[in-house]
């Protein structure tokens, strides 16, 4: 069925069982049964959904009137020379699920199809591909309004217990260098700190993790107590703290100067003056604060003065 259709199994099953899509027969056996109108009505339904429309309302309307809308969604077709659209890669497959998911209110599809993607990508690649352009889309989705509070909630709080797990040792020794993580005071939003969190962790840092919203002292205090080599700030809401700016500042006076600060998040463009000025390291995206992890890591150079030879 997902052969033909172009939808994954997951989305099969959501659309059949939460939207009552279709109603396949049953063998003696339990397998489903699809009729070919069924597995019209799955294209035709997947065509008008790239289209725009909500699943919730058009998993209700007629076959006759969804080839009606597929029809006047679909784009002219190619000229005889030009490759067809590709399928659907699997990341693309996976956040997919994630977002039917999420907007279905349905926590345990969503974390299942997280674990899929880390038996199938490894946390790393879960984490680059899938996790942090998957963020960004429901934070987008939110203030856009076309998702609700509750549909962010149940996000944030699937993919903040997975993150969690994620954030333990991996193969850290005593050695590992220490990076402490949090939000700076104001900035609720944490799903990038966590982020920051997991993939240092599979990067054999030590994190201390101390979750949103934290003022300077307490943030100095745990970095110093830990001897960390850095600490990472994510900042992605809101854009215009006028608090923002002196906390930023007050961190920078009360932690050492062999302690580094990274920042990273939508929000911090906002600061950029801020952060300039107490030396804060930019990151973009995760590859970006791979790389300047790994830079941390490498032991400052040193500058050896040749002695003069008595005359």
């Amino acid at each position: 069925m997902a052969r033909l259709t172009g939808l994954s199994p997951f989305v099969i099953r959501i659309w059949e069982q939460r939207y009552g899509a279709v109603k396949p027969r049953r063998t003696g056996t339990n397998r489903r049964l699809y009729s070919d109108e069924q597995v019209e009505r799955f294209k035709l339904l997947r065509a008008v959904t790239q289209g725009g429309r909500n699943i919730g309302l058009v998993a209700q309307w007629t076959t006759q009137k969804l080839r009606k809308h597929a029809a006047e969604a679909s784009s002219p077709p190619p000229p005889p020379n030009q490759a067809t659209t590709p399928p659907a890669s699997p990341v693309e497959t996976l956040t997919q699920e994630c977002v039917v998911a999420m907007k279905a209110l349905d926590a345990r599809g969503f974390d299942d199809a997280l674990k899929r993607g880390a038996m199938a990508l490894g946390t790393m690649g879960l984490l680059q591909r899938v996790v942090a352009p998957l963020t960004q889309m429901i934070g987008e989705l939110w203030i856009e309004g076309g998702i609700t509070v509750a549909h962010e909630h149940l996000a944030s709080s699937v993919l903040r217990a997975f993150l969690l797990n994620a954030v333990r040792p991996f193969g850290e020794t005593r050695h590992s260098p220490r990076l402490v993580v949090a939000t700076p005071a104001g900035q609720i939003h944490e799903l990038g700190a966590l982020l920051v969190g997991a993939l240092a962790a599979q990067l054999d840092w030590q994190i201390t993790y101390l979750g949103a919203s934290l003022p300077a002292p307490e943030i100095a205090g745990a970095a110093r107590q830990s001897r960390a080599r850095a600490v990472a700030l994510s900042v992605v809401y809101p854009e215009d703290d006028p608090r923002l700016s002196g906390e930023l500042m007050l961190l920078r006076e009360l932690l050492p100067a062999n302690i580094a600060i990274l920042t990273g998040g939508r929000a911090s463009p906002a600061y950029h003056d801020a952060l300039h000025k107490i030396g804060a390291v930019p990151i973009g995206d995760l590859s970006d604060l791979a790389t300047k992890l790994e830079a941390l890591r490498k032991p400052a150079p040193t500058v050896s003065i040749r002695k003069r030879a008595p005359k």
